[in-house]
């Protein structure tokens, strides 16, 4: 028993790796939206999936056009990111919004809110792909250039390429996300309304259009995230975004700001718990 772990152990801790870049990024978007509102916003786990929805649609729609499978993710990150952030502002200017112009101090209300508008959410994804498709498990289509593979220390550890165009993309967006926060005056009025949103109204900013651009910057990590996660792992589906986004939720309430590391090594130790109990724990 001891032997099968160990000799399979290489391989966990490698996709609970890959895994956990895609959890951080998840986790990212929640912890800036719970940085600035203290509110757990529910409703990502939908936009994460509406971000793997649209990378579904462009490779089945663009892939015979398309001559290069790295354009063509590109092109998929890019919408994905868009349509994920777009519809992550709408949910804030029409879902949470009036709940903060209405000065609703009950924090249940806007908790109860975005489990509705996550539903909403869901419900309405499942009408369009049911309409359209006819079929509620949608696939994403292989591309020659992104299926390659090759084996490190003597096979130990299988990698394949779209693992490490995940690591790729998400490092890079988590150091951009980084800069940013720290580093630029949209960054500087992010952590000055989650510090105090009434004081930073007072000094100048405005915080209706920093929580808006809060939201897009969350809802474009989540939406890129849930593209990486369908090329990763194909299968798509309306409800399916419950289970991986649901993970990294945790982390909001141990760091709540996302400017610190805690969101990211919270991420980490929910995939590699999740990767490392699969094959060790029988159902």
């Amino acid at each position: 028993m001891l032997e099968q772990i160990l000799s399979i152990l290489p391989q966990v801790i490698f996709d609970g790796l890959v895994l956990g870049f895609v959890y951080a990024m998840v986790a990212l978007g929640y912890t800036m939206v719970y940085g600035v509102l203290e509110l757990i916003n529910f409703a990502h786990s939908e936009i994460f999936m509406i971000g793997a929805v649209v990378g579904v649609e462009v490779f089945r729609y663009l892939a015979p056009q398309v001559p290069s499978g790295f354009l063509l993710l590109l092109i998929a990150l890019l919408l994905g990111g868009a349509l994920a952030g777009g519809t992550a502002i709408l949910v804030e200017r029409f879902a949470y919004r009036p709940l903060r112009k209405r000065g609703t101090t009950n924090r249940l209300v806007p908790l109860i809110t975005a489990i509705g508008v996550s539903f909403i959410l869901q419900d309405l994804v499942r009408l369009i792909e049911g309409l359209w498709h006819n079929e509620f498990f949608l696939r994403m289509r292989t591309v020659e250039d992104l299926e390659g593979s090759f084996e490190l220390f003597g096979g130990a550890i299988f990698v394949q390429t779209k693992s490490l165009i995940l690591i790729a993309v998400s490092m890079v967006m988590l150091v951009g996300l980084t800069y940013l926060v720290n580093r630029t005056k949209l960054g500087v009025a992010i952590r000055a309304v989650a510090q105090d949103l009434s004081t930073a109204s007072l000094m100048g900013i405005d915080p209706d259009r920093i929580i808006s651009r809060t939201f897009l910057i969350g809802g474009s990590l989540g939406g890129v995230a849930g593209v990486l996660f369908a090329l990763q792992y194909t299968t798509v589906n309306a409800t399916w975004a419950s289970c991986p986004a649901s993970r990294p939720s945790p982390p909001p309430s141990w760091a709540g700001s996302a400017t610190s590391p805690g969101p990211c090594w919270g991420a980490w130790c929910s995939a590699s718990w999740k990767t490392s109990s699969a094959p060790t724990c029988p159902s």
